[in-house]
């Protein structure tokens, strides 16, 4: 198989012609090792290399679904033992796990080659991928902007061609926003589909969903068919599909409501390709047969990111705890992610609890808006991927929040007004151009970033559908029905062809 043929093969196709014996699995881990060499300099998508495992892993039988198949892992919660999980960060390299997660064990039992670690924020906390440990990610279609986070790495190497589908996780939005600014597909389950043994039970308090980034509907639905299913011990347990979700992907959807609003839920700008990207997509849906109108529910999305971003600084500080249990030092955490940590520390257990009480209004909220329609349909970005660096804080600010952090001030002043308009302020900057996936994580919901949609300048930007808990088949369905209609997996970078 040459690279040109490799790049028309998703992982349903690689692991059939692995099958039939049209090619080797050894030759699909050269191809993707021979594709990361090319494209690495320039893209950095994946940060650590385990060939020598994945070789190790193709001296023995490999079976499953995903036989041959090469695949990276995020480096954050994905744990391979023996194998450091860094979390993109210089503090957290002492962690060696000793067993595998279940999410990788089960990968591994699927038979796919799992031969790298992809690029990740440091603790996956920010929507772009630029960690001081491994240097910052690009994005395939344009080197100067992002390729969004945290899960960036993760899109950039399918985006690159080195793969047709990496895992990632999402947190408030970090498989849909990478997968919205590299023109890819990525659906993030609902909470309790993919269990997070033997590690966490529910990280970020349920918020936190695992899955993966992928260039097509049906690899999507066969990685879920791997990865889904409850471990002893899961505190949610959700009910199973009543079919294989390949089965169900291709299913012909039923007629659906979808409603449909492109404003900004905190009240920032929206670009207008963003809203051209819904409304294209709302037209296409209603050629397809289904109900289109504008609607949205009746949410309070101040109060929705100001809840969101509490759990977010309350999640900081304990990763900072346990990395130091561990032997880290507090110096070798990034200067913005120990701001980040002092600010949690001064949330009072109280005032977090308060926040984390709210989640439940914003449920019920969005359960009322699902009894009139099956969907709900937003940008997933409120633009194009934005340059590296955009958002930023200046230099200056950063020193004089590091001057805080280390006499201790910026701790007990968080609980004060100023700082609380300052989380304000930083909730606002942060989430500006991307307000519209946190919902689906502090309700529980499982949502999907469709690319369909470019701008005029050439840049993906993906479309959100949100669906009510447990409908995974729905948006896979639809997801196939879209594809179908307007196909995108031939829709590369010319970076991702450059070799052919």
């Amino acid at each position: 198989m040459r690279h040109a043929e490799y790049l028309a093969h998703d992982a349903t196709a690689l692991a059939a012609a692995v099958a039939s014996g049209e090619v080797s699995a050894r030759q699909l881990l050269d191809l993707a090792l021979a594709q990361h060499a090319r494209v690495h300099a320039r893209v950095n998508a994946l940060h650590l290399l385990l060939e020598g495992p994945a070789r190790a892993q193709l001296e023995g039988p490999l079976a499953g679904p995903l036989a041959g198949v090469p695949l990276p892992i995020k480096d954050v919660v994905q744990d391979y033992a023996g194998v450091p999980t860094g979390y993109g960060s210089r503090a957290m390299a002492r962690f060696v796990p000793r067993e595998h997660s279940a999410i990788v064990r089960r990968l591994l039992g699927a038979g796919a080659v799992i031969f790298a670690k992809s690029n990740v924020p440091e603790l996956g906390l920010k929507a772009v991928t630029d960690p001081l440990a491994h240097g910052r990610t690009n994005n395939p279609w344009d080197l100067a902007r992002t390729p969004g986070g945290s899960s960036g790495g993760a899109a950039a190497a399918v985006a690159a061609g080195i793969v047709p589908m990496a895992t990632g996780n999402d947190g408030g939005g970090s498989l849909r926003i990478p997968a919205a600014c590299c023109g890819l597909f990525a659906l993030k389950p609902s909470r309790g589909r993919v269990s997070l043994a033997p590690g966490f039970g529910e990280s970020w308090f349920g918020a936190h969903a695992d899955g993966v980034i992928s260039r097509s509907v049906r690899d999507t639905a066969l990685a879920l068919d791997v990865l889904a299913g409850p471990e002893p011990g899961d505190p949610v347990v959700i009910a199973p599909p009543p079919a294989p979700y390949v089965e169900l992907a291709r299913r012909d959807p039923p007629r659906l409501r979808v409603g449909f609003s492109t404003a900004s839920p905190i009240g920032t700008p929206v670009h207008p390709e963003a809203v051209a990207a819904v409304q294209r997509t709302a037209a296409l849906l209603r050629r397809l047969g289904h109900d289109v109108d504008e609607a949205a529910p009746a949410i309070d999305g101040a109060a929705l990111a100001a809840d969101y971003l509490h759990v977010y600084l309350g999640a900081v500080p304990a990763a900072i705890a346990w990395a130091r249990a561990q032997g880290a030092r507090a110096d070798e955490f990034e200067p913005l992610t120990r701001v980040l940590g002092a600010l949690g520390e001064g949330i009072s257990a109280g005032t977090l609890t308060l926040h984390l009480m709210q989640w439940n209004r914003h449920a019920r909220a969005l359960g009322a808006f699902h009894q009139r329609h099956d969907l709900w349909l937003t940008p997933t970005l409120a633009g194009p991927p934005v340059p590296h660096g955009t958002g930023d804080p200046p230099p200056a600010q950063v020193a004089l929040l590091m001057a805080l952090v280390r006499t201790g001030l910026l701790k007990r002043l968080a609980g004060s007004a100023l700082v609380r308009r300052a989380i304000d302020r930083i909730a606002q900057e942060n989430l500006a151009h991307v307000p519209y996936t946190q919902l689906a994580n502090l309700t529980g919901v499982p949502a999907m970033s469709v690319p369909l949609h470019w701008t005029a300048d050439g840049l993906p930007l993906g479309v959100q559908f949100v669906a009510p808990f447990g409908g995974e088949a729905t948006l896979l369905q639809l997801a196939t029905q879209l594809e179908a209609a307007q196909p995108w997996f031939d829709r590369l970078p010319p970076i991702a062809r450059e070799a052919l």
